[in-house]
This record gives structure tokens, sequence and C-alpha cells, in this order.
């Protein structure tokens, strides 16, 4: 459920070249103007700058520059994604708690944002570096109506979001390593991580994990990582406000989603291929049996990546080693 507090950014952000009075927040919160006077105030305590006027009302004037619960809902413009947010300083792992959140009925677009995780993972349980405030590192909660074979597209999915917010609101050129790396200058700049919950033909819940390096400087990285990862920073030269940022990606997501829902998976399939990372190149596919050289020609409805071989034939690649960047 939203919080009051939330309720209240909401409808002050809604109303902001104008005032809103007390009295009208009271009728539509069913709060006492008390109550609203005593959220106001611990608003101004988490940063924001209110602007109370008598027989006038409230109105926001500026938002702190820092991500919380608050900052996020302020200016959110989606419908259903992120009205409840859970945001931590720090924690082991967002997938943690939104999969605790999930298995106690949390709602459908509940998002959870940490400043640090301590224990963050990528995909094949690998660690994913999370550096206190130097990145977004979040999970969205969905509870989607489809089989539980398709959920692989929702990580293709993500990765068209996170590169529609990185091409058309920072200018940058995203690329999409299958399945699920976002590269800029050939270096991974962002991770996503699916999990879900299902049972054989119904999902309970998908958990969709996200890590993105923002305001990283070079040695914010490790350094067995330097020489293959970036950040939005390091490759801009800029500082990013995150709080906007998550804002984008939710806005970008609850639309495409909603897109993917309604038209289905070909959209997906055509945007995800036109940031597909050597779409079009040949390279080397390693599998136990042996090495082949091939053409990576797209993806599939499953999400396996489409390779066409010497002799012609077009194979869906489930795992095997890609020699992605040509060193053999």
């Amino acid at each position: 459920m939203e919080s009051t507090r939330a309720k209240i950014i909401n409808l002050l952000s809604s109303n902001q070249d104008s005032y809103i009075s007390g009295q009208e927040i009271s009728n539509q919160l069913q709060i006492s103007r008390s109550a609203i006077w005593k959220h106001i105030k611990e608003l101004e305590k988490d940063g924001y700058v209110i602007e109370g006027i008598r027989n006038r009302g409230y109105r926001i004037l500026q938002s702190p520059n820092k991500v919380s619960e608050n900052t996020v809902q302020w200016g959110l413009n989606t419908n259903w994604l992120g009205k409840s947010i859970i945001h931590k300083e720090s924690t082991t792992s967002t997938q943690h708690i939104a999969h605790d959140l999930a298995t106690n009925h949390a709602d459908h677009g509940t998002v959870v944002i940490a400043d640090e995780q301590t224990a963050g993972k990528g995909r094949l349980s690998r660690a994913w570096y999370s550096s206190k405030n130097k990145g977004i590192w979040m999970s969205i909660i969905l509870r989607p109506s489809i089989p539980p074979y398709l959920a692989p597209q929702l990580t293709l999915l993500t990765a068209t979001v996170l590169a529609d917010v990185l091409k058309k609101e920072l200018k940058l050129n995203p690329k999409i390593k299958w399945p699920n790396d976002i590269l800029l200058q050939d270096k991974k700049t962002s991770g996503i991580l699916t999990e879900m919950q299902a049972e054989q033909d119904r999902i309970q819940y998908v958990v969709i994990g996200i890590g993105i390096n923002v305001n990283h400087e070079p040695d914010d990285l490790a350094e067995d990582i330097q020489s293959k990862a970036t950040s939005l920073k390091i490759e801009t030269g800029k500082s990013w406000n995150m709080t906007e940022l998550i804002q984008q990606i939710l806005l970008y997501f609850e639309k495409t989603y909603e897109d993917f829902l309604d038209k289905g998976f070909s959209v997906i399939k055509e945007k995800w291929e036109s940031y597909g990372y050597r779409i079009g190149e040949v390279t080397s596919i390693k599998t136990f049996h042996d090495v082949q050289r091939a053409v990576l020609t797209g993806i599939a409805e499953d999400g396996a990546l489409l390779a066409k071989y010497e002799d012609g034939t077009i194979k869906k690649v489930y795992s095997g080693e890609i020699d992605w960047f040509g060193n053999t």
C-alpha cells in the first residue's frame, strides 16, 4: 500500500505550480490537519523545501538530491509501478528483500532500492559490486499473467528499457550483450537478474534486479573488472541525478511492459535486435563439443540467441562460450 507521506508528495507534486490547501489534503486522504503538518515536518527533515502559506496551502519548492522513498515518489509519473517503494541505505541485496516481500503478498509493481548492497549478485551467482551512493541498485516485483516459460522475455524487455533510457534521455549509444548486459564502448555498465517463483503453469511472482554503474570514478571499480566495466560518469565526464534516472527507468518500464502485454513479444524482439551487440557479425561459439563460426542473427521468443552457422543452419544458443570481443 502507498504510504500517507507518499500520497502527500503525489498531491503536492501534481500541484507544483499552485498551492493545495490543508483542508483539501485532509479531505482526500481522510487525515487530520495536524497529521498533515507532522508529515510535512518529516518531509522537511528528509530535505524537502515546502512552502506553507495561511489561507493558501502548501507547495513543494525543492526536493533533496538523494534517493529515498519520498524523493523517488515526488515527480514519478507512473500509474502503478513504484507506487510502493522500499528504500534501504544498506542491505545484502535488493533481490533478497524483494523475494521476502513478494512471498508476503507485496503488490505488483513494488520497487526495492538500496544505496549500497553488501552481497549483490548477477547471473550465475556472480558477485556484483554495488558501491554506496555510486549506482542504482534496485529490484522490481511483478505478477505477470504469462506462462512461466515466457519469463525470459522479461529480461530482454528490461534490457530494452535500460537501453532506451540511456539513448533517449542521456543521448548515449548503448548496446545489449545477450542476454542481459548493457554496454557502453564495449564495457559493461549495467546488468539484469530475473528470478521467479512459479508453479507448473502459473507465475506467482517475478523479481527483476537492475544494477547500473552511474557515478563511479575508475578507482571505484574493483581492480579485476576495470578493464571490462565502466559507468555513466566515466563515459560522459559528468555526474548524474540518480533519483531522476530511477524515475525515467520506471516510467519507460511501465509503458514497455504494458505494450508487451498488449502487443506481445514481437515489439520487444525487434527493439532488442536493434540494440543487440554484434548482431549480424561473425563470431566463434564454443560448446561442450567444438568451436564453430557463426553469424549472430537475433533472438528467439524463448530468449535464446539465434546463430547462423557456416553450413546454413540456424540454431538456438542457450549456453556456451561466445567470443564477444574477438579473442579467438
